[in-house]
């Protein structure tokens, strides 16, 4: 378990300039945490590159993308991108004429997955193909990137790669039970777990969202190497997660979102950090806020933790700029619904025996239960419903503010050279943003 060291100042060290480059691994999609980092990386002037996890044709093949999708993937970046496709995971890997992982899943039912077998020594030499894959196109894609970072320049690499859910028609209801289910139709995350779908699973959640980190690190060596010989400096970030404090009773806690699967690979990404900066490496993990994402909605819920945010940046010292936070919200709500009263469901929510019951750092991640379902997704969906409308949610407010703090957080926090890992927790989100709206 990594120690617990958050973040309890706001950096403002300026390492990065015009002229150092900023490279994110990973690919804009839409709504999410990497886009703070981006705009903290064009705001200093630097020079923007990325990379393509590519994209699938028709059969299952992975490809580099077409000009026209390649142009709009640099539109959206504001920057150059390399088009070698680095598509994480293995799930659609296999050695020549063998069968990939998604194919031996294919005949998965609802009914009897948690019975369905995988032959392992099949399952590691699919693994073994994706690692090589994606190891030879990072290093290709790095000798490219390589050629446009001038002599003299820092660079900032930016891990934003997550996920791992293989394409099994099946698990999208097995995952509605898992994370959306309460009474009858609530499904323990244990069995999943247990199963031998889980465990691929948890195989291509590390290979997605923690063993890229190691192969970035590995495929830069060159760059590191020719950087800092130079005389320039070279920094690595990536978003994780591993609860966050929130305003319980007036009092910052830490509390964590249930059931998290991803979270035994976010471990894993800690403990490649920390690997690295033991090598004079400095890769910091941050691990971040809930937030609602594109990603993060499977998991009802999940969106609870962004309320307290609200009652924290009056703490902090918020002023105007942070009432117009809380009318903002209020003005999201049914008419006779007031914020306060969501902000006190909030609380009694975080203040149940229940919720208190896994608040338990050492145990993290938690398997679920059927008493969170209840309280969990039943508070979730009464607040929704008190929204005027259901596709304009304080949460959606909420998570943007979070990523607007996180990016100058994680941008000058990694310049600062701090820990391997950091947690941003409320406290510091709301220093931030009440520092960048004064």
């Amino acid at each position: 378990m990594t120690e617990y060291k958050a973040l309890r100042h706001i950096p403002h060290a300026n390492l990065f300039r015009q002229g150092d480059v900023f490279v994110l691994f990973g690919e804009l999609f839409g709504r999410g945490y990497a886009n703070g980092l981006v705009d903290e990386a064009r705001a200093a002037g630097m020079t923007i590159l990325g990379i393509t996890v590519g994209r699938r044709n028709d059969d299952g093949s992975l490809r580099a993308l077409t000009a026209e999708e390649h142009a709009e993937a640099e539109a959206k970046l504001g920057g150059r991108i390399v088009n070698v496709p680095l598509m994480a995971g293995f799930d659609m890997d296999a050695p020549a004429g063998e069968q990939n992982p998604t194919e031996m899943l294919s005949g998965i039912t609802l009914k009897g997955w948690q019975e369905d077998k995988l032959d392992w020594d099949k399952i590691e030499a699919c693994r073994q193909a994706g690692v090589r894959r994606f190891s030879e196109s990072a290093s290709q894609a790095m000798a490219e990137i390589d050629k446009l970072i001038p002599d003299g320049a820092n660079v900032f690499f930016a891990h934003t790669m997550a996920g791992g859910i293989p394409r099994i028609k099946a698990f999208l209801a097995i995952a509605n039970r898992i994370y959306k289910g309460r009474g009858d139709r609530f499904m323990s995350s244990r069995a999943l777990l247990d199963s031998d779908l889980g465990k691929l699973i948890l195989m291509n959640f590390d290979e997605v969202s923690a063993n890229t980190l190691k192969y970035l690190i590995d495929a830069s060596g060159a760059i590191r190497e020719r950087i800092t010989a130079k005389g320039g400096q070279v920094r690595y970030t990536a978003y994780g997660y591993h609860g966050t404090e929130v305003l319980i009773g007036d009092e910052y806690k830490w509390q964590t979102y249930t059931n998290y699967t991803q979270g035994y690979a976010k471990m894993r990404l800690e403990s490649i950090a920390e690997a690295a900066w033991q090598q004079g490496i400095f890769a910091t993990v941050f691990n971040c806020p809930e937030i609602r994402t594109n990603s993060s909605d499977i998991f009802v819920g999940v969106e609870l933790s962004l309320f307290p945010l609200l009652t924290a940046l009056k703490k902090e010292g918020g002023g105007a700029w942070a009432q117009a936070q809380w009318d903002t919200c209020q003005s999201l709500l049914g008419e006779g619904v007031s914020l306060q009263s969501i902000l006190d469901k909030l609380e009694s929510y975080l203040q149940t025996e229940t919720s208190a019951g896994f608040r338990n750092y050492e145990a993290w991640p938690m398997d679920n239960t059927p008493e969170l379902a209840d309280l969990m997704i039943g508070t979730s969906d009464e607040i929704t419903s008190l929204h005027t409308d259901k596709k304009a949610l304080i949460t959606d407010h909420l998570s943007a503010l979070v990523v607007e703090a996180t990016g100058p957080l994680m941008f000058h926090g990694a310049a600062e050279k701090i820990a391997p890992v950091l947690w941003l927790n409320h406290d510091i989100i709301a220093r931030q943003l009440n520092e960048l709206h004064k």
